[in-house]
């Protein structure tokens, strides 16, 4: 089961035991998947690390009961496949951080999934990870097993502590097997691109459309300095406010046409076809525009009110070098720095353009080690968040570090 400093556990009863036998020693363990986003948080500092990576496989799947279980190193991937090949899909369509980070794409896992909370552009239509996650087992840094939720999209249980385990970055606990619900996949996908439009106008198009009857699913802007990025550089160098439209093809075509006829022929508007669109909302899930090779700037993952995004984006830009650009509405910020992260300027400038929160998702070990990479709790947060990683994990043996500081034995 160990390999120097490395420990991979065969099955479920491995990881009680390793995690055990961890708490014992009093020393740490770092807890990994495939990788793919071992570059996002501080660096941890831990003894050991455990590798689920042989925790994988398929544990139950009823495309009927829209319910599938896997066991937590189970890559995305072939999830994801499997899911395709039955007309299925997660409809929060979880972005995949490996082109950002490692430079590979497809080595996500179903436990990584949960941790880092993913979700893509169709967001604010669908939610995130937490809001499909029906149930999880997971062996706490006290080294117990529980299990919560269930395998039913109806789960009436009381609080669920599987949502608990989302956005924890495995600061609470060791998944081993997760169930998620599934969704039938879009039988059409098309896209309308509004284009030319500044940061402003595109944020009030795209209000626009969301509150519109044209049941838009995701929204997003694409300024000029990253538009050519797009699409092997076909979408051009001009601005573009894109809108997807999925479902019944019939139906895709009248929304597509109420919209073109709502905004009119004051802007210039095109529309992607399903090839098309499948590629620029895997773009923009993924940041594929801010991926090249050897390109190490720091980025930034910014939410925040959608109309107020690019109102701190421009005043932003009076302070230090940035590329943009905008998904959810305007609501979620994609920033890569010229320079040195500007952690201080950029949040006091959210918090001064209504709230939100900033996390680093891509610099150099030194900037991570010196920058606060999540956004600083408030103090009611941070005193709940220090509650319950005593609950789950007293000794601070689980990524310690990771998120925020907590003294061993907290």
């Amino acid at each position: 089961m160990m390999n120097g400093h490395i420990i991979k556990p065969r099955d479920e009863a491995d990881v009680v035991e390793t995690v055990q036998w961890a708490l014992g020693k009093g020393e740490a363990l770092e807890i990994v998947g495939h990788g793919s986003k071992r570059g996002i948080g501080r660096p941890v500092e831990a003894s050991h690390v455990l590798d689920l990576s042989a925790l994988s496989g398929v544990t139950l799947y009823e495309p009927d009961e829209l319910v599938l279980s896997a066991r937590a190193g189970t890559p995305l991937a072939e999830i994801e496949k499997l899911l395709a090949d039955h007309g299925q899909c997660f409809q929060f369509e979880p972005m995949d951080y490996g082109p950002l980070l490692s430079g590979e794409s497809g080595s996500g896992t179903i436990g990584g999934m949960l941790a880092a909370n993913l979700a893509g552009p169709r967001r604010i239509k669908a939610g995130a990870a937490r809001d499909h996650v029906l149930g999880v087992r997971v062996v706490s840094g006290r080294g117990e097993l529980f299990k919560s939720g269930g395998r039913v999209v109806k789960n009436v249980t009381g609080y669920d502590l599987s949502k608990g385990m989302a956005n924890s970055w495995g600061t609470l606990g060791v998944a081993t097997e997760l169930t998620f619900k599934v969704l039938p996949a879009a039988e059409t996908l098309n896209t309308l691109a509004l284009r030319g439009l500044d940061d402003e106008m595109a944020a009030r198009a795209m209000a626009l459309a969301m509150g519109s009857r044209e049941e838009v699913a995701s929204a997003a802007h694409l300024p000029p300095s990253v538009a050519w990025r797009f699409l092997d550089g076909n979408l051009g160098g001009e601005a573009a406010t894109i809108l997807r439209i999925e479902g019944f093809a019939p139906s895709v075509r009248h929304r597509i046409a109420q919209l073109q006829a709502r905004f009119g022929s004051a802007v210039r508007q095109d529309i992607l076809d399903e090839a098309q669109s499948r590629q620029i909302w895997r773009e923009v899930r993924d940041v594929l525009p801010f991926v090249k090779k050897g390109d190490q700037r720091a980025i930034w993952r910014v939410s925040m009110p959608p109309m107020a995004g690019w109102r701190m984006v421009d005043e932003f830009r009076r302070h230090a070098g940035v590329d943009a650009y905008y998904d959810w509405q305007g609501g979620l910020i994609w920033l890569r720095m010229e320079a040195a992260p500007e952690a201080k300027i950029l949040r006091a400038l959210i918090a001064r353009h209504g709230g939100g929160h900033a996390t680093l998702v891509r610099g150099d070990e030194n900037v991570r080690a010196s920058t606060d990479i999540f956004e600083p709790q408030a103090p009611a947060l941070a005193a709940l968040s220090h509650r319950l990683k005593q609950q789950f994990d007293p000794e601070n043996i689980l990524n310690p570090g990771r998120m925020y500081e907590y003294p061993a034995g907290v």
